[in-house]
């Protein structure tokens, strides 16, 4: 079952896309999009989360922008206005933006207290900026560009956070790994997994770097890592 919620902000309201669990009351999970906007994948993300037992709460980041942004990754006109959107895009205002959806999700009538933040592409990033700017109980990130530029935030730290690399990111080189490695590696509560053959984006279904065992390991150490943390 899914529904819409609308977040109030200091700017303005914005709509979440929120998929129920057949059981409540369940813990909470904010899913962050990709530069796609809450599109398809996004919703069947949320829906999947549900599926597990949480209130998947998957907001729309890009509304100061544009509000209900909805691309696919298949043709070069949408990777464009995909691009335009990221450039537009301001990661501050997200992260608050983050902290008003973990806000409006804890108080759900059937949502506990308890609330993780999960993001890919470019909700990766955020959900890095998420570990470090808001009160959530968990956070995992998957293939996040852009990290490195923040890694002066790591002591803000204080909640578990597990991250998912794919070693030949186009998006995230070599470089910048290594980097995000050495930036987080005294930091206990940080668990960084590297997949050596893999792309940027392998955990999304029907994308052209698909990779269904990798995509189902990310995805079974996050559901554990996510039990572990919000029961």
């Amino acid at each position: 079952m899914s529904q819409n919620l609308s977040i109030e902000t200091p700017d303005g309201k914005f709509n979440a896309y929120v998929a129920m669990p057949a059981t409540l009351p369940a813990p909470v999970v904010v899913v962050i999009q990709e530069i796609f906007g809450i599109n398809a994948v996004m919703r069947g993300v949320a829906d999947e989360y549900a599926k597990q037992g949480y209130i998947a709460v998957c907001p729309d980041l890009f509304w100061r922008i544009e509000p209900g942004i909805e691309l696919t990754d298949k043709t070069d006109a949408e990777w464009q206005k995909a691009f335009g959107y990221l450039q537009a895009f301001d990661p501050d205002k997200g992260a608050q933006d983050i902290q008003a959806t973990l806000d409006a999700a804890r108080a759900l009538p059937d949502a506990t207290d308890k609330a993780a933040v999960v993001g890919y592409c470019m909700g990766g990033m955020m959900t890095y900026l998420a570990a470090t700017r808001t009160d959530g109980d968990a956070f995992a990130s998957f293939y996040g560009a852009g990290i490195d530029n923040y890694l002066g935030e790591a002591d803000k730290i204080s909640k578990p956070l597990i991250m998912h690399l794919a070693g030949q990111d186009e998006f995230i080189p070599a470089e910048a790994q290594d980097k995000i490695k050495a930036g987080l590696k005294d930091k206990a509560d940080v668990m960084i997994y590297q997949y050596p053959e893999r792309n940027h984006a392998f955990c999304r279904k029907g994308g052209n770097h698909y990779d269904e065992n990798d995509a189902a390991t990310a995805n079974a150490r996050t559901a554990e890592f996510l039990k572990q943390n919000l029961a």
